[in-house]
């Protein structure tokens, strides 16, 4: 028995008899000289920081997962060194509201204006 050969499933395209890109482009002159990318625009895939314009970061994340059937959790993240977590509907909902309660007392959110007022 002989296995019978499968056509291919892809067809490549055929060889280009062009100049290819990789190649100078030839001058006026004749001779080929490489192409000068200066003259055109080029965008640039770096994007500007989002963060420059007033200075603000988050400092405190709150995640909440709460899937149906499971059991809800709750994690609350801080950089003041902050580090809780929740689970249980009842514990993540006081740890929600530690939390929001947190945004007043965080010594790193407590500034010298805040204290005066």
């Amino acid at each position: 028995m002989s296995t019978q050969r499968r056509p291919h499933l892809k067809s490549l395209p055929p060889p280009s008899t062009g100049p290819s890109t990789a190649e100078p482009v030839p001058t006026q002159s004749g001779s080929s000289a490489p192409r000068v990318v200066g003259r055109k625009a080029v965008l640039s895939s770096v994007r500007p920081d989002p963060q420059t314009g007033d200075g603000r970061y988050p400092i405190a994340w709150l995640t909440i997962s709460a899937p149906r059937g499971a059991v809800p959790t709750a994690t609350s993240i801080c950089e003041c060194g902050r580090n809780l977590f929740a689970a249980g509907h009842r514990k993540a909902l006081a740890l929600i509201a530690d939390h929001t309660a947190h945004r007043t007392r965080c010594p790193l959110r407590t500034t010298e204006e805040r204290i005066a007022t």
